[in-house]
This record gives C-alpha cells, sequence and structure tokens, in this order.
C-alpha cells in the first residue's frame, strides 16, 4: 500500500527534531511534517505537541520523485465550524440594540453631569 497525496492516516512519531517530526507511516515509509504543519498556531518548540512512539494523524501533502513524503497534522483535523453567515435582519437588529444601549447610556451621563454641576 502506497501513500496519496491527500489522504489522511494515522502514523507512528519516530524522531522529533527542532524543524519537525518524522512520522512512520502505515506502509513502513517515513514522512516528515515540518513543524509549520504541526499546529494551528505558532509552534515555538515542537517538543510541546509531539513526542516519540505518539500516535499522529497526518495528512500527506505531497511525495516527491526522491520518496521524500511531506505531512501535517495540522491539516489532518477536521476544519472548524464555519461561523454561521447573519443574515442582514439579524445585523439590523444587533445595531438596533446597540443604538438603544447607547442612548440610554449617554442619558444616564448626562443626568449624572447635570445633578453633579446643581450639585455646587
Amino acid at each position: 500500500m502506497s501513500v496519496e497525496v491527500g489522504e489522511k492516516v494515522v502514523g507512528k512519531v519516530t524522531g522529533v527534531k527542532p524543524f519537525g517530526a518524522f512520522v512512520e507511516l502505515p506502509d513502513g515509509k517515513s514522512g516528515l511534517v515540518h513543524i509549520s504543519e504541526v499546529a494551528n498556531k505558532f509552534v515555538e518548540d515542537i517538543n510541546d505537541h509531539v513526542k516519540v512512539n505518539d500516535e499522529v494523524k497526518v495528512k500527506v501533502l505531497s511525495v516527491g520523485d526522491d520518496g521524500k513524503i511531506s505531512l501535517s497534522i495540522k491539516q489532518a483535523e477536521k476544519p472548524k465550524r464555519q461561523r454561521k453567515e447573519q443574515s442582514p435582519e439579524d445585523f439590523e437588529k444587533k445595531l438596533s440594540n446597540f443604538l438603544k444601549d447607547s442612548e440610554e447610556r449617554m442619558s444616564s451621563i448626562k443626568r449624572q453631569a447635570e445633578a453633579r454641576r446643581g450639585g455646587r
């Protein structure tokens, strides 16, 4: 069984270097997860994310002519849920509530200022 680009498989971390992690794939071949493909945030120290013998789900990004396999842990994860698209009515309602709130707060501030001026 050879791996194909786009495929998601579970592999075992066999080595960790400052630039990435080597992962043994089910077919016995190894690939590299570059440090930029470990997590969806900046990874300062890869050792905070993976250790030797960890099982990780990876996505095959490329297979070079020389046999080098490029992998990604972050792309193998399910994508984050997209935010629901707001309807114009939802926006109008939020804007209306915001303006109402703002007017009430401004009135309250004006009353307090007038009370202070009148209390001198």
